[in-house]
């Protein structure tokens, strides 16, 4: 035993030595380096599913994303530079046109070509001042054509230095998340690759025993009907069957047996805290845009764990190697546990085994082709 731990630890030493040599071949111009760091990720991506692993990638990225930065910064810098030639430059073609036009009218008016003409006793000398005329009109001509061209160089040049603006401030916005998710790894695991391990366990027994509950594996037992608002569980407080903490995950399923977006069908105006993104209030969370007409399962002020769909945990935490798909919300109520039916229709109670029970209750609805599920609680 002691021998297989010592070769274990040794590969992860020598993972880590192999990683950092590499990270420091990341060398060259900008370019250089941000491709090289895209091409360590890469290699990272499939390294396996340990602590170490997933810290390297933190560090991967958050260099990589500075270096985008630096990036992007100095094609401002540039784009600066030219914008500033090119305000110059459509200053003094705006003043010499402006100049010019003034000047030719002035002469079109004293010196109109049919009237020179014929007060000339000069022929020759009046065609040579028509045609020095003819030339000031076409070298004007010239001259708007180029301020136009100016112009719209300009106005693309603002619009590209507009554009690289907003993406430098994604990339800082990115920047801090990745950072956040770092510090939320390091926070949960308590930088302990077995509680890394258990995590990652706990994730994917309970998203196959969802899997299975959705796809109507679970084993139910009929309760009866319950009407609108009636309570109908109580939300498990503490830790319960893989999962870490309290929280209803509450599920919307369609005739298809997939799921809906549950804020399709929940009312809005509720009181509620985003605690979706790296932290409590932070600005990374889910979005949190009920639009429906359903009363709420449980009372507010809703705590707001994780939305539906492609999640900030499922980008950034240990959930995003089980699945990249969340199919519910995770809500709690600072204060009640009770859980209520969103619609009337026909209660199930029903569990799901996987290494635990994993209890939840179904409703299903009387006036539509909708079941919702209730997770994590006990009835």
């Amino acid at each position: 035993m002691t021998r297989i731990i010592f070769l274990t630890l040794l590969l992860i030493f020598l993972f880590i030595f192999s990683y950092e040599v590499n990270a420091q071949d990341c060398s060259g111009d900008l370019n250089q380096r941000i491709n090289c760091y895209e091409a360590n990720i890469a290699k990272l991506k499939d390294s396996g599913e340990t602590l170490s692993s997933q810290i390297l990638q933190f560090d991967s990225q958050i260099k990589l994303t500075s270096l985008k930065i630096a990036q992007t910064e100095e094609q401002i810098n540039l784009l600066s530079g030219r914008i500033d030639q090119l305000e110059g430059s459509l200053d003094d073609l705006t003043k010499a046109f402006s100049g010019r036009v003034v000047e030719t009218y002035k002469m079109t008016r004293v010196e109109d070509p049919i009237l020179l003409i014929l007060s000339s006793s000069n022929l020759g000398k009046a065609f040579n001042r028509f045609s020095y005329l003819k030339k000031i009109q076409e070298s004007d001509r010239s001259l708007l054509q180029r301020l136009r061209k100016a112009k719209d160089t300009y106005n693309a040049e603002k619009v590209d230095q507009e554009e690289l603006q907003n993406k430098l401030a994604s990339q800082k916005k990115n920047l801090d998340n990745q950072k956040a998710a770092k510090a939320h790894l390091l926070s949960a695991t308590k930088n302990d690759e077995k509680k890394y391990q258990i995590l990652l366990e706990q994730a994917r027994a309970e998203y196959e025993a969802i899997q299975a509950i959705i796809a109507g594996k679970g084993t139910e037992t009929e309760v009866g009907l319950v009407s609108e608002g009636q309570r109908i569980a109580n939300i498990i407080q503490g830790s319960s069957c893989n999962s870490g903490g309290s929280h209803l995950h509450f599920i919307v399923r369609n005739q298809n047996s997939t799921t809906d977006n549950p804020f399709m069908y929940l009312k809005t105006g509720i009181s509620y805290q985003n605690c979706s993104g790296s932290s409590c209030g932070s600005s990374d969370g889910d979005s949190f845009n009920p639009s429906g007409s359903w009363n709420w399962p449980i009372q507010p002020n809703i705590k707001f764990n994780q939305g539906y769909g492609n999640t900030w945990a499922v980008r950034n935490t240990w959930v995003g190697r089980i699945y990249n798909f969340h199919n519910g919300i995770d809500i709690n109520s600072e204060s009640s546990s009770e859980v209520k039916t969103v619609k009337s229709g026909k209660l199930y109670q029903g569990s799901y085994n996987v290494g635990c029970r994993l209890k939840y209750v179904r409703v299903d609805h009387d006036d539509s082709d909708l079941d919702t599920l209730y997770l994590h609680i006990n009835y």
